[in-house]
């Protein structure tokens, strides 16, 4: 205030101190060289099949056509293009398989994450007219081929990177629209939806991520949701997703979804990779918040059809159409934002469902190996009326480009039969029975019944959902009577999410029937599943039940089967079974990987006083240090990073989840333990709290973007890596990003960086860091009734009040009442302080460059003199 009282007093003359007068600054800033135009990567930088042509027809101007994310064909084959936040929505014309007409449509509508034309309409989903986010249809009724008309159909309550993407129109002629895990469902759902009963269902208390991303949101995460074409009737079909942002049909009518991971979770038992999900009716694909999520082996969700690996998934669509060989025109294309990769995904029919294997079908040339890699961050995709497929690139205001891929090999393009005789039967029957989901109805359990115990996964799963819409009393007895274990198990996964307390002693008795030692491990996995749905949602059982259950999964703790283990100390610890501790402290100490040894200390931290001895306390502690960074990962996890052409790191979230489980552990001890254990404790602290000591360094410039643009060629050549590695320590950076096996956690891994931005937009990240904010490290400023004012990241949130930490860099928090907020809003300005750099030199900052393009690899070819 003192500086800016003084400014106002200033005359104007005296401003030519430094620099010359208010005019001469003028025309010095209107004399500034213009930055170089960015370019997408070009198609000779990228690699193709065997017999594929791959073609850049259209580079996008940042300032007049922004960054793209979301694509779709018109009426007359035209690609209709949308970006993000206030950027416009272009429609291009294709002649002879280049851009012969581009046009900006004058419509009201931002952030467009969704697009289809249909029904003579353009349909979006994005922000607009009377919603902050929503499903709108837009019409032409002038003919004047612009969307004059645009009516907003359904508010979709939210927006954003995990709010509601695509849309898209289903084989029965209505629209589906899928959304991320952000997002509320909309008012007005059928009651006869197929996707009901939902809960989160852990038998032991979880915790929210480590960093704080979704703190608070519960199921169903990210969903489908099916209209008509105006948008009347809504259904819940079904959910589960972290963030899926697309879909497409086969020529089946069967659909398919690529959901994200959860990056931050990389090291935790609880990770899943990017995976494509067969969406069938009411399917639940078991995303949860934080630690929650639910293995795919879970009864009362479905499994992967292709477990992809590490990335970000953007844009499906269906080889429909494509002048392609056969087996590219019964794929599915699925998009990879983050390692700049297009899978072909090939399903192979397996009883009513599919197996999936995939292949890279569009990536950098560089992508395995110490080759340069150039960014290839794809968004969406479709097949012209050419049968080329065509993609852009783009998202978070990086440079986008539109691509055309074509066949120029030798195999024959002809229209194939796409559809698949094997397991029609099986897919015919699956829909007769989901035909009963969301209904009542007399027929339901005759039909449905049968199948209860089907080798089926898919089959078994439709069975029991139809089951649970009909009325507990008409069926209960069958349970009793049934004689085959996995229709037994799964009858009793259906009292157990739908039937009432009373329900709850039949079903036990029921499965005394088929006693854990009598059942094979899938068996097993499903009847401890039962056990778990059946304490979360109604508590223990009464009488002598709570020891019968205990003593017959002690019978088979430990066993040879993982993840039998896994489940049964959960339960286990849930009964405060004498026996858990000791015998899961051994499966500890033989634990042959991190992700299983992380399982027994997180769960073990709830196991309460007076079931410890002190030893056995001193070794629980010792896990937390032994063997740090040399445990083994299972082989497939290694792999997924290995093919998206970079090394293993543990995730963002995961120092901050250690640091969570160690502090709720140990408010667990009482005051005797925790004076003797204290140096232990402390030690733990200070080995997790790694310092990466930076250099001072003086004051060299305040660095603007168009200081150093010109210069970004020369960081492909003859620079340093140590010396950009110490600028990355001085300049800040590790003790928020991580890059390969060092750094800190609270920022963007940064190791795949050049996988996604040019060396333009690094630069501008490091400089202009609030110009592009993402959501998962986007602060939120809270004001309260009593006028304080606090921003940062939300790390924790229930019913009633909010944990928000300011500091990223300390583990202090700030806890506000929700009914003392007056306003919420997520904050304008980075976590990231800008100016950083100012202590590097020219060549410094071209290192750092260089640095982070290489991924860490000192091969890279920038490093050679």
């Amino acid at each position: 205030m003192f500086r800016l009282a003084l400014l106002m007093i200033i005359p104007a003359t005296a401003l030519m101190l430094g620099g010359g007068t208010v005019a001469q600054e003028k025309a010095k800033a209107q004399a500034k060289k213009p930055q170089p135009k960015r370019e997408a990567t070009p198609a000779e930088d990228l690699a193709v099949p065997a017999g594929f042509h791959i073609e850049l027809l259209h580079t996008s101007d940042a300032a007049t056509e922004g960054s793209w994310i979301n694509m779709c064909k018109d009426g007359k084959g035209r690609l209709i293009v949308g970006g993000q936040r206030s950027q416009p929505v272009l429609r291009f014309t294709i002649t002879d398989g280049k851009v012969s007409k581009e046009e900006k449509l004058d419509l009201p509508i931002s952030e467009t994450m969704g697009l289809l034309y249909a029904y003579d309409s353009l349909y979006v989903v994005g922000a607009g007219p009377g919603a902050p986010y929503g499903l709108f249809r837009c019409k032409d009724t002038k003919g004047t081929d612009q969307y004059d008309e645009v009516k907003l159909l359904k508010n979709l309550n939210s927006g954003g990177e995990h709010g509601a993407h695509a849309v898209l129109l289903g084989p029965d002629k209505k629209i589906w629209v899928i959304c991320g895990n952000h997002t509320g469902l909309p008012a007005g759902l059928s009651a006869e939806s197929p996707h009901q009963h939902f809960a989160e269902d852990h038998v032991l208390p979880r915790q929210w991520d480590g960093n704080g991303h979704a703190a608070g949101i519960l199921a169903p995460g990210g969903y489908v949701v099916r209209t008509d074409p105006d948008g009347k009737e809504w259904e819940l079909l079904l959910a589960g997703f972290r963030n899926a942002y697309d879909m497409a049909f086969n020529a089946d009518g069967e659909l398919f979804t690529f959901d994200s991971d959860m990056e931050w979770d990389w090291g935790m038992p609880w990770y899943r990779p990017t995976r494509i999900n067969h969406c069938t009716s009411a399917s639940e694909s078991g995303w949860r918040s934080g630690t929650g999520k639910w293995p795919e082996y879970y009864a009362d969700s479905l499994p992967a059809t292709d477990n992809i690996g590490v990335g970000s998934p953007t844009g499906v669509t269906n080889g429909i159409g494509a002048k392609f060989p056969a087996k590219y025109q019964k794929a599915i294309f699925a998009l990879d934002w983050t390692y700049g990769r297009i899978f072909a995904v090939h399903l192979t029919p397996h009883g009513s469902s599919y197996i999936g294997t995939h292949e890279v079908f569009v990536a950098p040339k560089g992508l395995v190996g110490n080759g340069p890699k150039k960014p290839l961050n794809v968004t969406d995709a479709v097949i012209g009326d050419d049968g080329s497929l065509y993609f852009t690139t783009g998202g978070r205001n990086t440079q986008s480009g539109l691509y055309r891929v074509t066949y120029t090999g030798s195999e024959s393009t002809a229209p194939a039969d796409l559809h698949d005789a094997a397991g029609a039967t099986d897919r015919k029957l699956r829909h007769e029975i989901e035909a009963f989901h969301g209904k009542k109805d007399p027929k339901a359990v005759a039909t449905a019944w049968p199948h209860l115990g089907s080798e089926d996964r898919f089959l078994r799963y439709a069975a029991r959902v139809a089951i649970e819409f009909q009325a507990v009393a008409e069926w209960k007895s069958k349970l009793l009577t049934e004689t085959n274990p996995t229709a037994a198990i799964n009858a009793a996964l259906a009292i157990a999410r739908v039937g009432d307390f009373a329900a709850q002693v039949e079903m036990f008795t029921a499965l005394e029937k088929f006693p854990l030692s009598s059942l094979t491990d899938e068996q097993k996995l499903e009847k401890l599943r039962v056990l778990e749905v059946s304490f979360s949602r109604h508590g223990q059982p009464t009488g002598t039940f709570v020891n019968k259950v205990a003593a017959e999964v002690d019978g088979q703790f430990p066993s040879a089967n993982e993840f039998v283990n896994r489940e049964a100390v959960q339960i286990l610890i849930y009964l405060q079974s004498p026996k858990v501790l000791a015998k899961a402290l051994t499966l500890m100490a033989n634990a042959k990987t991190q992700e299983d040894r992380f399982h027994y200390l997180f769960h073990l931290r709830t196991l309460p006083v007076g079931f410890w001895t002190l030893d056995q306390r001193k070794e629980y502690l010792g896990y937390w240090t032994k063997d740090a960074g040399k445990m083994a990962h299972p082989p497939q996890v290694l792999k997924w990073f290995e093919e998206a052409g970079r090394g293993y790191s543990d995730g963002a979230s995961f120092a901050n989840f250690k640091r969570n489980f160690l502090k709720e552990y140990v408010l667990g001890l009482s005051p005797a333990e925790k004076k003797e254990l204290d140096p232990i404790i402390n030690a733990i602290d200070k080995a997790a709290n790694v310092v990466i000591e930076a250099k001072v360094r003086p004051f060299v410039k305040k660095w603007a973007m168009d200081d150093l643009v010109s210069l970004l060629p020369k960081a492909s050549s003859g620079r340093n890596f140590e010396k950009g590695k110490q600028a990355f320590v001085d300049a800040q950076c590790a003790k928020c990003h991580r890059f390969g096996d060092f750094g800190g956690s609270v920022g963007p891994d940064l190791t795949a960086i050049a996988s996604r931005f040019d060396k333009q937009a690094i630069l501008e990240s490091i400089l202009e860091p609030s110009k592009v904010l993402s959501e998962q490290y986007q602060n939120e400023q809270f004001n309260t009734f009593s006028g304080q004012s606090v921003i940062g990241r939300v790390v924790d949130e229930s019913a009633d009040k909010v944990a928000v930490q300011p500091d990223p860099l300390d583990q202090k928090r700030v806890e506000i009442k929700k009914a003392d907020i007056e306003t919420r809003k997520a904050s304008k300005l980075s976590p990231m302080p800008a100016n950083l750099a100012d202590v590097l030199t020219t060549d410094d900052i071209l290192d750092l460059i260089a640095f982070l393009e290489s991924g860490g690899r000192k091969q890279h070819p920038a490093f050679k003199k």
